[in-house]
């Protein structure tokens, strides 16, 4: 009987720590690895870094320049099951196949007017001052995005090379994952 009663006390101790470990990981905070150049020169390619996962949790909007996590499937709603198989281990396991996760910078929140002409990047009609960006952004002239209500617009730092909101679409704000903790 004591055997059994230690068995149980490990597997009980056991089971909360991992309960514990997936809450944090699921609504509070979680380690990632940057893949790809996309963000070049700020953050580079295996990169780790760690994000607040309180923009997800809450859904509110990040702030302009904030590095965040997205979810680039925007075509797609998001349940708490993605929540919960993103946890890194689980993805480990599960043997997600191809990169869903993306490292970009805010540049428009909901009402935005973003448009990209002479080489430059204007938000509502005023250039950003971007000394973050890796070179100079190829662009075709008149390019213009209006963000929709609850979405955001999202560019990596080396323009010239990165998947982002130019041609995924603008990211909902439930696909924001969490912001970078600096």
């Amino acid at each position: 009987m004591k055997i059994l009663t230690k068995i149980w006390d490990w597997v009980s101790t056991c089971g909360i720590a991992v309960a514990i470990t997936l809450f944090i990981s699921i609504f509070l905070f979680q380690p990632y690895k940057v893949e790809g150049h996309s963000m070049d020169p700020t953050l580079h390619d295996q990169e780790r870094i760690y994000i607040s996962k309180l923009q997800h949790t809450f859904s509110s909007i990040p702030e302009y320049g904030d590095i965040v996590i997205i979810d680039s499937r925007v075509n797609r709603d998001r349940s708490i099951k993605d929540d919960i198989l993103e946890f890194s281990v689980l993805q480990a396991i599960l043997g997600e196949k191809e990169p869903i996760y993306f490292v970009k910078r805010v540049i428009g929140k909901p009402g935005d007017v973003i448009e990209l002409k002479s080489d430059k990047l204007f938000r509502n009609g005023v250039e950003l001052n971007e000394p973050y960006i890796k070179e100079t952004m190829n662009y075709s002239p008149g390019e213009k995005w209006v963000v929709p209500e609850n979405h955001i617009f999202v560019m990596g730092d080396n323009r010239n090379f990165s998947l982002d909101s130019r041609t995924i679409g603008f990211i909902p704000l439930d696909h924001n994952m969490g912001k970078m903790i600096h």
